[in-house]
């Protein structure tokens, strides 16, 4: 869990630095639309300010998925340390990490992108967040499927072999799930495609930085833990007799 804790606070700084500002102008552009529709009137006063939103909830967020994510990986790490190769707990913690990332945000990213405030029909948000987990339940499962399915088909296949044919089973079902969940197109015409998509990419980098941190940070400790631990085939010290 400290790796997932560091790791989080590592996202936190990029998202603040990378996407405060697009979050900011999204904000402004909502704020003037709502100002409009009430023909500059009185408007309903929020429960949680949009920039309580901004500051105080994203770092609750990301530290308490860091905390979450991290445990749930950490654990992952250790069943299979030993288990795919002789991979050493760096590697292993940075396979893992590649693969969360992976099947657990840009899977799901490619269709369920992550939208600015002012952005989307407020009326289908349940829906989109159903969904989403939904697309992120199905690639976990599929990825887990294909690491099976991939170590059955190595005796006769071979490694190589075996793991684009696993792979590719990924990418097909993956693509008919793309094909037949429902997508969702509620971008305002008014609403400019640059700040999106440096939106967009700031959620990218900030879940990049969150993994990749966490691979580095998780590999060393376990690398450091498996390296002070006594070795069960260490000689004995020799006992001096009479």
């Amino acid at each position: 869990m400290i790796a997932g804790v560091i790791a989080g606070a590592l996202a936190l700084a990029v998202a603040y630095f990378l996407g405060e500002s697009q979050v900011d102008a999204a904000i402004a552009l909502e704020e003037a639309h709502s100002h409009a529709a009430h023909g500059g009137g009185a408007e309903e006063e929020e429960l949680v300010s949009r920039t309580m939103q901004a500051t105080g909830g994203l770092a609750t967020a990301l530290l308490v998925f860091g905390v979450a994510a991290g445990g749930i990986a950490s654990l992952v790490v250790a069943y299979v340390l030993g288990r795919i190769g002789s991979f050493g707990p760096r590697a292993t913690a940075a396979l893992i990490a590649g693969a969360a990332l992976l099947t657990v945000y840009v899977v799901p990213f490619l269709k369920y992108p992550a939208n600015p405030p002012a952005v989307g029909n407020p009326d289908t948000i349940g829906k989109r967040t159903t969904l989403f987990f939904l697309m992120v339940a199905l690639s976990l499962l599929l990825a887990v499927a294909a690491v099976i399915i991939g170590k059955r088909l190595a005796p006769a296949l071979g490694n190589w072999n075996a793991t684009i044919a696993a792979a590719a089973g990924f990418v097909v079902v993956i693509g008919l799930a793309y094909a037949f969940l429902p997508s969702f197109d509620e971008v305002g015409e008014d609403f400019p495609a640059s700040l999106l998509w440096k939106f967009r990419l700031s959620t990218l980098a900030v879940q990049t930085t969150f993994w990749t941190g966490f691979g580095l940070i998780f590999g060393y400790l376990a690398e450091r833990l498996f390296a002070s631990a006594p070795r069960a085939d260490a000689p004995r010290a020799a006992t001096p007799v009479g």
